[in-house]
This record gives C-alpha cells, structure tokens and sequence, in this order.
C-alpha cells in the first residue's frame, strides 16, 4: 500500500502510530490492501469493490462547503447562475449535505447576498441527487432565520422536515430537506471581529434562533470556530472553553456540532487534546463533525486524528476553496477531492464521486478565476489526460 500511495505522496500522512493503535482503521485498511494493488489511472479505481469492504461500519458523511463558505470571502461577485450551477453539479456527486447559502447582512459579506433567489430555486426546482439531500443555510440572527423560513412557508410541501424525511433521493421521488446552521467562537477576540459580541452574548442570541428552527422541525448545526488556534490570540484556545460552547449549544437544541479550524493551525497532538475534552464534558462522537482548514497543510493528518477517536463526519470544499473573512491569512478549508480520496484509500465509504468531484473542482475554480488547489483533483485530472493521449497514440499507432 505505502508503495503505490507514494505516487501522491502529499496524502501520505497517516501516522504509524495510529494505525498501530486504531482497530478500526487497522480493518479498513486491511479491507482495502487486496484492491488499492493497481494503476490509479482514474479516480473510480480508488474505491475497494463491493466484495472487499471491510465488515466495520466504514461509513464517512461529506459535508460540501463550497457553495457558502468557499466562495464568501470572494472579492469579486461570483453570479447567481454559478452558484446555482455548483450546487447542482454537486448534487449529482453523491454528496448528503450541501451548504447553500447564508441569511446575512450583504453590508459584511456581499457574496451571500443573493441566498434567498438561491434557496427559492432549490425549492421550486430540486437538483437531481442519487441520495438523499439536505441543504444548509446560515441563520446567524432571527432576523435572518426569518427571511429564511417566510420562503419556507411559500413552499410547505417542497422540503422535507426533520421529522418526516422519508429517506428517499431526488431520483426517487424524494424532497430535498432544510437545515439551519449558526456561528459561536471559541475565543472573545474572534467573536468581537466576526459577530461583534462576546460569545455570552453570541449564544443567547443562537438560543432564540435554534428554538424557532426547531419549533418549524428543521435540523439545527451549530459551528464553533477557530477551536484549533485564533489569528488575534494565538494558539492556546482552551478546549475546555470550546467544549462547554458545544455543550451549551446542544442543550438549547441543536442537533451537530462543526468544530472549526479556522486559521489551519491545529495539530495531530491538539486535535487529540481537543477531541478528548470533548469526549469527558460527555458529547458523543456522532454529535460532532470536522472542519479543517489546509492553511499549514496538516488538514488530512488532523482528518486521521479524528477518524481514529471515532469522528464520522468531515467538512471540505471543493478544489479546496474558502477563506474566513475575518480572520487574516486564514486559506482554503480542505479539498473535497482530497479528502475523499484518503478516506477511500483507508477503505471507508464516502458514496461520492471522486471523478465527478473532480471536474466541478476544476470548473469551478476556472469560473472564478482561481487556482485549483486540490491536490487530488488535479493528479486525477492528470492521469485521466495521459490516459486518454496513450489511447490516441495506440489508435494512431501503424499495424505490424
């Protein structure tokens, strides 16, 4: 496995140490050893077959961020047929959670400010999805709770409530459902330049808008940023602190916690500090997912940290986009692209598809007139290339 893995050795990073100790991980890689023995000449040969999965529950949840949180920070106004075009090309990817859009004052982030056409278009004309979907949108205040929920009421019967999903795709006949994300801190200084309130203030505001969300049966995800390290106080942010924020934010309602390196600072030994902490103050693994942010390239290393403790559920971007605006020099949040891959190379099911994932990360980012910074997404493009000019030169090749 560690020879063919060097052919992309920037993914080579889990510690031995982890899969010494990790039963789990032990098991899928064990599964997956008998398959990854090939050419990687398309991202679909990544995936173990059917017959050689391990028998653990091997199941990881992908939380597509780019549609919001990649294109925010965004200078340059990114057109609403783009946005609306990114969301559903990633429907089509096997993806189970998209984040749409955000209720925001377009004074602080003009990017967001056309989500309300966004979540019209999603109810009136639902992206086709091979899986169940939901679709978040950020809801920091109650002003912007009800904006979101005035459209809901417009469209009763298009979305599917947090209790009465039927478990069915697009494909299927199924609706899509509607999730409500909010933002805490885990730092004073961060909440003051984000939200411009201390984080006391902060939850008693989430406190009325979590209420209301459950109230119209919606799912509630709760975000705590820089958990991992602060641009304004550095990186002793106490975990003690974030986990008695998670704690609150689950007593008043909300349903998952999104731990949020927002800076990239976060370590393998912090992450493990962190996640521990949690584990003690009583909050379960399966409370909980993941957002890294690859700004000192230790976002798939912080990944193994957390899928060893029993962490299921990760945030990423396509072609790795993203950025916070407040918080300087804070980059992209991890590829997609790279995380599915390396979730797949230690035999765990994403159920997405990497080929496809691939190609909106390299649209996208051509749209916009970025770099693509998905390792991933750019070697699978790669390989697909040479594969295809090997095929022209033996269909070109005289016969002997």
């Amino acid at each position: 496995m560690v020879a063919n893995m060097s052919r992309f050795g920037s993914l080579q990073v889990l510690p031995r140490r982890l899969l010494r100790h990790s039963g789990h991980l032990r098991a899928g890689l064990q599964g997956a050893r008998t398959t990854i023995n090939r050419s990687y000449a398309t991202a679909s040969d990544q995936r173990p077959s059917e017959s050689t999965q391990p028998k653990f529950d091997n199941r990881v949840k992908i939380v597509e961020v780019g549609p919001r949180d990649g294109l925010q920070n965004e200078k340059k106004l990114v057109p609403l047929a783009t946005k609306i075009e990114l969301i559903e090309r990633l429907a089509k990817t096997g993806l189970q959670a998209i984040e749409a859009g955000a209720f925001v004052s377009p004074k602080w982030v003009p990017q967001m400010a056309n989500s309300s056409e966004i979540l019209e278009h999603l109810l009136k004309t639902p992206p086709p999805s091979p899986v169940p979907l939901t679709f978040s949108f950020l809801a920091p205040n109650t002003k912007g709770l009800d904006s979101a929920l005035s459209l809901l009421a417009q469209y009763p019967k298009a979305f599917e409530t947090e209790t009465a999903r039927s478990g069915k795709s697009a494909q299927e006949g199924g609706k899509p459902a509607l999730e409500i994300a909010v933002f805490a801190a885990a730092t004073e200084s961060f909440s003051q330049k984000n939200l411009n309130c201390s984080i006391d203030t902060s939850l008693q505001r989430f406190k009325d808008v979590i209420q209301q969300a459950k109230s119209a049966n919606l799912r509630v995800r709760a975000y705590i940023s820089v958990v991992l390290g602060c641009p304004f106080e550095g990186y002793d942010v106490d975990p003690h602190r974030v986990a008695t924020i998670a704690t609150t934010l689950l007593e008043m309602g909300a349903d998952e916690i999104s731990l949020g390196d927002t800076t990239g600072m976060g370590t393998a030994p912090r992450t493990k500090v962190l996640l521990d902490c949690l584990s003690s103050a009583g909050i379960r693994n399966e409370d909980l997912a993941m957002h890294f942010h690859d700004t000192y390239g230790q976002a798939l290393v912080n990944t193994a940290v957390a899928l060893e403790h029993g962490i299921r559920t990760f945030d990423s971007s396509v072609g790795g986009l993203g950025g916070c605006p407040y918080s300087p020099g804070a980059t992209g949040n991890v590829a997609t692209e790279n995380v599915v891959y390396f979730m797949e190379s230690l035999g765990m099911d994403t159920g997405v598809d990497l080929d496809r994932v691939a190609d909106i990360g390299d649209w996208i980012t051509r749209e916009i007139g970025k770099a693509n910074d998905s390792v991933v997404g750019k070697a699978v493009l790669g390989a697909r290339k040479r594969e295809r000019k090997e095929d022209v030169d033996d269909a070109e090749a005289p016969m002997t």
